[in-house]
């Protein structure tokens, strides 16, 4: 199955769009799961748990596991097998390296830990991304826009007539032979979240900066979706995982994505017409 079969699949048995990041700060967990001998993990398994039916995606940002050394590593590779095979899993990595590097890279998240798909730097062209996509069931989301203030130092830099972001998904939907390349495209740029998919209509955009950031949840759904209101992984994180901290934090987590997933909906039932959006 290729990764936009089994996108579209999830996202229409699960009837979403919504992805959450699991951000995993093991500072802002229950006090009671600090004294498990792997919080992380079990946090993460519980939120999973409680979550599975409401996402098309899981989205791990790997610093908040790599900074926890050995134990972080073991608990970020137990997350991943820990999520349903029919739900995408994207590794947060967002590498960008040549040669040896970034087949390394490449082996480790794609093949090692079996994640769907990873997120790209650009910075360094073709070769260093090329590892990535080699396969059919993988995809590699590239950075086009992100959602922090400082995207437009370099993003927003003039190349012609042209935008750096615009050059960026010009040339990578050149090397999108697999039909395995996205893009990621902070919900905090709607403008340019609409460019995005009008010169890339059929890929999967990865839409961070909905929850904590303040990203326009309707122009997320309304310009992030392809023309059948599909193909747009609207990424929540802090506001899911972290909307209580007591011991009821999955229910809590599992309520606010209802929520969530609920809102996406009604915009798409505003904005396409399909039946799974009624």
């Amino acid at each position: 199955m290729t990764f936009i079969d089994k996108l579209l699949s999830t996202q229409r048995s699960n009837n979403s769009l919504l992805c959450i990041g699991l951000d995993t700060d093991l500072e802002r967990i229950p006090e009671s799961l600090k004294r498990h001998d792997r919080p992380q993990f079990e946090f993460n398994r519980r939120i999973i748990e409680a979550t599975k039916d409401l996402v098309c995606a899981y989205k791990i940002n790997s610093a908040f596991y790599e900074a926890e050394g050995e134990a972080g590593w073991r608990a970020l590779s137990d997350t991943v097998k820990s999520i349903p095979q029919s739900v995408i899993s994207i590794a947060d990595v967002k590498r960008g390296d040549i040669g040896n590097s970034s087949e390394r890279y490449a082996e480790a998240f794609l093949h090692r830990l079996r994640f769907d798909a990873v997120t790209l730097s650009p910075y360094m062209g073709k070769d260093s991304l090329a590892p990535f996509l080699l396969s059919a069931d993988r995809c590699a989301f590239i950075l086009a826009v992100t959602s922090n203030p400082g995207a437009k130092d370099f993003q927003h830099l003039k190349v012609g007539r042209k935008f750096l972001y615009e050059k960026v998904v010009e040339t990578a939907l050149r090397w999108n032979a697999r039909k395995n390349v996205g893009f990621v495209v902070g919900a905090t740029q709607p403008k340019e979240l609409k460019l995005v998919r009008k010169e890339a209509p059929s890929v999967p955009l990865l839409i961070p900066g909905v929850g904590s950031q303040g990203g326009s949840l309707e122009m997320a759904v309304r310009y992030g979706c392809d023309k059948d209101g599909f193909m747009a992984i609207i990424n929540a994180s802090r506001s899911i995982l972290f909307a209580s901290s007591g011991e009821e934090f999955a229910d809590a987590a599992r309520k606010e994505a209802v929520k969530l997933r609920e809102k996406i909906n009604t915009w798409r039932g505003k904005f396409f017409d399909h039946p799974s959006h009624r």
